[in-house]
């Protein structure tokens, strides 16, 4: 099986920074794209960054120039660096990973996610 599990959520007031942390471990092939997503409180999840395999990002418009997201190949994971946070951040953060497996001889290619982490930004 895979398992994502995020780190680095927390409580921060704003103008802060936090940087969220997301390892994908298990039976893991490859990896396609990676992301980040977000849901406050009452509102629906919402896309908030992507990576590709070779590294190219996409953003919601709300955080383009404050947030960044990357990954380490190697480590099988996935960062969002958040500067310049707003109460509007507010939410639970949680990754997102297409990751094929390896079962036998078969390639078994599904959609993962992780537990989610707390971002509150409140001063």
């Amino acid at each position: 099986q895979v398992q994502l599990v995020e780190s680095g959520g927390g409580l921060v007031q704003p103008g802060g920074s936090l940087r969220l942390s997301c390892v994908a471990s298990g039976s893991i092939f490859s990896i396609n794209a990676m992301g980040w997503y977000r849901q406050a409180p009452g509102k629906q999840r919402e896309l908030v960054a992507t990576i590709t395999s070779g590294g190219t990002t996409n953003y919601v418009d709300s955080v383009k120039g404050r947030f960044t997201i990357s990954r380490d190949n190697a480590k099988n994971t996935v960062y969002l660096q958040m500067n310049s946070l707003k109460p509007e951040d507010t939410a639970v953060y949680y990754c997102s990973a297409d990751i094929v497996r390896a079962v036998g001889s078969f390639r078994l290619r599904n959609d993962y996610w992780g537990q989610g982490t707390q971002v509150t930004v409140s001063s």
